[in-house]
């Protein structure tokens, strides 16, 4: 596996952590669409 493929396997499981942590604690999450920045409501985010 290459060090490309584990960074990748990596920053997956960071956006997952991060999703489940945001609905956990109830908190918005701050993302780019667009190029404008958009805050997101837990119920909001997609899995």
């Amino acid at each position: 596996m290459s060090t490309a493929e584990k960074l990748e396997i990596g920053m997956k499981l960071v956006k997952a952590d991060l999703i489940a942590y945001k609905k956990a604690k109830n908190s918005e999450l701050v993302v780019m669409q667009g190029g404008k920045i958009v805050y997101l409501k837990p119920d909001e985010i997609p899995d």
